[in-house]
C-alpha cells in the first residue's frame, strides 16, 4: 500500500474506533474517557495496535483493555465494512502513557526551574 494511502486509512480506522468508542460500545467499563491517541498498521495488514489514554485508576484502566479486547470481533467487523477494506486487521490495545509522560517531564522542568532562579 503507497505511504499517503496507507496513512489515511491508519488515520480513519483510528477515528472509526472513535465513533465506536463513543457510543457504539456498550460495556460498562467503557464509560471512562477514552482517547484513541494513535493507530499502527502492520506490514502485513492484519493486525493494527490501537494506543489509547484511559482516564481513571488501574484497575478501571485494565477493566477498559479487557473490555475493548472483548469488542475487537466487533470492532474488526465494523472496519472492514465501514472502510470497505479488503483485508480485516485485528485490533490490539495499548495503553498509552505518553501523556503522563509528558506531565511529569515538564513538573520536573518547572522545579528545575525553581531551582535555577532561586
Amino acid at each position: 500500500m503507497p505511504g499517503h494511502h496507507r496513512e489515511r486509512v491508519v488515520e480513519e480506522i483510528r477515528q472509526e474506533i472513535e465513533v465506536m468508542l463513543a457510543g457504539e460500545l456498550k460495556d460498562p467499563r467503557l464509560d471512562l474517557s477514552i482517547l484513541v491517541t494513535e493507530a499502527r498498521l502492520s506490514p502485513d495488514q492484519r493486525q493494527v495496535k490501537v494506543f489509547v489514554d484511559v482516564r481513571g485508576t488501574e484497575a478501571e484502566q485494565a477493566a477498559a483493555l479487557e473490555a475493548l479486547e472483548a469488542a475487537a470481533g466487533y470492532i474488526r467487523r465494523q472496519l472492514t465494512e465501514r472502510l470497505q477494506l479488503r483485508r480485516s486487521p485485528h485490533p490490539e490495545f495499548v495503553l498509552d502513557h505518553s501523556a503522563e509522560y509528558g506531565a511529569h517531564i515538564e513538573d520536573l522542568l518547572r522545579r528545575e526551574k525553581k531551582v535555577t532562579d532561586s
